[in-house]
């Protein structure tokens, strides 16, 4: 395959990948590491000889931009250069493992790290009181200034190299990228924009945009395959993190200390405590309830006047801040944020919710008897997945069925008729009535039955979330069913969801798969049958599922495909061959 070629401002000329190349599909968990409390000390045989594929997959946006912050500093400008990606299997990351770069995307890419690269190494503005970036970021300064001086831009590039790259350089390459910014910079007369120009191509490299799976033989088990340290340290820490590996991560690696069970232990226990856990928590959360549909997401003004674009975007942060305090801070059951009354209120959602606030973001619990309780009654939930000016029972229960139980729901028929149940003249007061009228014509019933009778029970609130007792001046029938078990209204809806053995099932296989970097098959069965096991035993602790997963030994064990047969001489030339 012919790769497009990027060519920096300096000259330097690098390859940017327009695609992958898909690996295999298995994976599979189980618990080890004998010192930490949380994790079981005998496992089935079947989960010990376990492995995954390696993968090779495009980082997210998001985990581009949790990198830049975190190696040069918050106040470094970017914007995502990433196209969304395909959802798979439920979840955005899981489209990274077929993700590519088409040649149409790469100007994008080369403008972000320009932007990047330039402002590293500005020399910021003492009128604007803009802070020099070069004081701080780069570890000393050149001879001279309009001059290469290898010796500081080595000491540059090999630290923020071994960052970028998620494993130290080699000797060769440190060597040519240390050239290339002295030829560039003798050629722009500036020592900062020659190593401007090497930044911005390393930040392009596909060995950087893309986070690739190395693996070694396992010296413990003959005829076995791990990840390689670097590989694991990043695969932990796009995990847990959601941004490549820090320097304390990449030392673990080095020494070796993430290949024993104490050790490995140790470094997950230190990732847990991080402040940086936060990230990865709000990023899988993000990612498994469908918050990416907020970045297009609009209520008509005419009906909603008090939804605003502030409104949404403070929604989709109340459900994530609670996620977090309930999870992490408070470290409580995974099953209980659907019935829970504590949460997050500003003011702006003050408004919708019809309470009253204060300045900023502050700790909010609905009192007993109130229809608010749990992530379902929550505007972000509730305005998702809704039309632009009314609501609608069948998103809101198809989106419990597939985001939260893992069951997906097949899509209507092309031939349905829509005319009857959205006609402003229909003689249908409710969203009942209106289900009903599906639910007559056999072509819709099937989904409608598995969708509406959950959907149904979150009529009390609108299309943007606020509470209504009636619609159309005729009072909601809210009661509902879920798989046989009955209720009367929202507070029977929560409680039954939170009782139901898929909600804990569900999310274990999401994260478990989120964890790999890639879609599960039958094969990881054992494995997800085990962490539903652990899951459960240590009281459904988000904290204890993570643990499970990274300390399993198919976290790191792989195995590899075999290469396929090499064609002869006289068929590549037939073919071409990539241009160096």
């Amino acid at each position: 395959m012919m790769l497009p070629r990027l060519r920096s401002p300096a000259g330097t000329v690098l390859a940017l990948m327009t695609g992958l190349a898909l690996a295999g599909c298995t994976a599979s968990d189980s618990t080890v590491a004998s010192k930490s409390p949380a994790v079981a000390q005998a496992l089935p045989t079947e989960l010990l000889t376990a492995s995954s594929t390696p993968r090779r997959r495009l980082m997210t946006g998001q985990q581009y931009l949790n990198t830049i912050a975190y190696i040069f500093g918050n106040d470094i400008a970017v914007i995502s250069p990433f196209a969304p990606l395909q959802r798979t299997e439920g979840l955005l990351a899981l489209g990274a493992f077929s993700a590519g770069v088409p040649s149409g995307e790469l100007q994008q890419f080369q403008r972000a790290a320009t932007t990047v690269a330039s402002q590293v190494v500005d020399d910021g503005n003492l009128e604007l009181s803009v802070p020099s970036h070069r004081d701080s970021l780069i570890p000393c300064k050149p001879v001279d200034a309009k001059k290469a001086d290898a010796a500081c831009a080595a000491k540059f590039l090999k630290a923020t190299g071994r960052l970028l790259y998620r494993h130290p350089l080699s000797e060769a390459k440190l060597a040519s990228l240390v050239d290339t910014a002295g030829k560039a910079a003798d050629q722009l007369g500036d020592f900062y924009g020659g190593l401007s120009s090497v930044l911005e191509g390393t930040l392009i490299s596909p060995d950087v945009l893309f986070v690739n799976d190395r693996s070694e033989p396992d010296p413990k088990r003959p005829g076995r395959q791990r990840l390689d340290a670097y590989s694991l340290a990043a695969r932990l820490s796009f995990f847990l993190w959601n941004a490549a590996p820090d320097d304390k991560l990449l030392k673990a690696a080095e020494s070796g200390e993430l290949y024993t069970d104490k050790g490995r232990a140790r470094v997950v226990e230190m990732m847990l405590a991080s402040p940086r856990l936060e990230a990865g928590v709000r990023a899988f959360f993000d990612d498994m309830l469908g918050f990416d549909a907020f970045n297009n997401l609009a209520k008509d003004a005419a009906v909603y006047p008090a939804e605003t674009g502030t409104t949404l975007t403070d929604a989709r942060e109340q459900t994530l801040r609670t996620i977090y305090d309930h999870l992490i801070t408070k470290n409580r059951d995974y099953r209980d944020l659907f019935t829970t009354r504590d949460t997050f209120m500003s003011p702006t959602l003050g408004a919708i919710y019809h309470v009253p606030t204060t300045p900023g973001w502050m700790p909010y619990t609905f009192p007993e008897g109130s229809p608010r309780v749990g992530l379902l009654t929550q505007v972000s939930f509730l305005a998702v997945h809704a039309h632009p000016g009314r609501s609608s029972a069948t998103r809101r229960g198809k989106a419990l069925r597939e985001l939260l139980l893992c069951q997906p729901v097949p899509l209507p028929p092309p031939n349905v008729d829509f005319s009857l149940v959205e006609d402003a003249k229909a003689v249908f007061k409710t969203a009942r009535e209106r289900v009903t009228a599906h639910l007559q014509n056999p072509v819709c019933a099937g989904c409608h039955r598995i969708t509406d009778p959950m959907g149904l029970a979150l009529e009390n609130f609108d299309g943007a979330g606020q509470f209504r007792a009636t619609e159309r001046d005729t009072p909601i029938d809210a009661t509902g069913s879920l798989d046989g078990t009955a209720f009367k209204d929202v507070v029977g809806l929560a409680e039954t969801l939170r009782n139901h053995p898929a909600l804990t099932s569900c999310l274990a296989k999401r994260v478990y798969s989120y964890g790999l970097g890639g879609p599960l098959s039958m094969a990881d069965k054992p494995e997800l049958d085990y962490l539903n096991e652990r899951f459960a035993q240590h009281g459904y602790k988000l904290t204890d599922l993570l643990r499970a997963i990274v300390l399993s030994p198919a976290f790191s064990d792989v195995t590899v495909p075999e290469a396929p047969a090499v064609k002869s001489a006289a068929a590549s030339t037939a073919h071409g061959t990539e241009v160096q």
